[in-house]
């Protein structure tokens, strides 16, 4: 008789155990802090630097995959304007020099799982450069338009601070130098778009930032 009261206090236990159980949500939660987390923004960068000791204004945009916060592998491409003031290049009027680049964009990180973090951008890439002149005449324009513009390889390193606000918004704020290959325009007032910028950012997107805790949904065999 005692050996059958044990048994049947065994039963209902597992019967008890088996039915909260099934009335439980079906998944586990965890925190596996080893978890490769990933991430992907759209960022933009306004920047004010110089070419040549004249005053550049530069906007940069980029979308980059961000792999377990310590690298950002995407593509950016930058969009300039120069304040040359060139005389003697077009007959109505002076010149100022603007162009567009792009490229392959690398972000090591350090520090990644602080809230401020820093890190140490690259963007390698090629564009054209040129002559711009808002009071050409077409006669000038067509003349000047192939010894005006010409290809130009980059190479940009910098260096970031970044301020992350939450898994979703990140700022940043940092310089950068720009070194080119040699440009053969009709003078040789510029020759190279050499030049420190400095500026601020916003990235948008999904950072997973501070996030390893995790939901694991448990297969139901009945």
């Amino acid at each position: 008789m005692k050996h059958l009261g044990i048994i049947l206090l065994f039963t209902l236990i597992g019967y008890i155990s088996k039915t909260t159980a099934q009335e439980s949500q079906d998944y586990i939660e965890f925190n596996d802090r080893k978890n490769i987390v990933h991430g992907f923004y759209l960022g933009i960068n306004p920047s004010y630097g110089e070419i040549e000791g004249k005053e550049t204004y530069i906007m940069a945009l980029k979308m980059a995959y961000v792999v377990n916060r310590q690298l950002e592998i995407g593509f950016e491409t930058k969009g300039f304007y120069s304040e040359q003031n060139l005389r003697g290049i077009f007959l109505s009027n002076s010149a100022d020099l603007g162009g567009v680049y792009a490229g392959l964009h690398l972000e090591p990180i350090l520090f990644s799982k602080s809230r401020i973090n820093l890190s140490f951008p690259i963007l390698i890439g090629g564009g054209a450069t040129g002559y711009i002149n808002d009071d050409w005449n077409d006669d000038e324009f067509e003349e000047n338009r192939e010894q005006d513009w010409d290809a130009v390889f980059v190479v940009e390193p910098g260096i970031n601070v970044l301020y992350n606000i939450s898994r979703y918004v990140q700022l940043e704020t940092g310089m950068k130098y720009r070194f080119s290959s040699k440009v053969d325009l009709s003078t040789d007032d510029i020759t190279r778009i050499n030049g420190f910028s400095f500026g601020f950012g916003l990235k948008v997107g999904i950072f997973n930032l501070g996030k390893n805790r995790y939901k694991k949904n448990i297969p139901n065999h009945e």
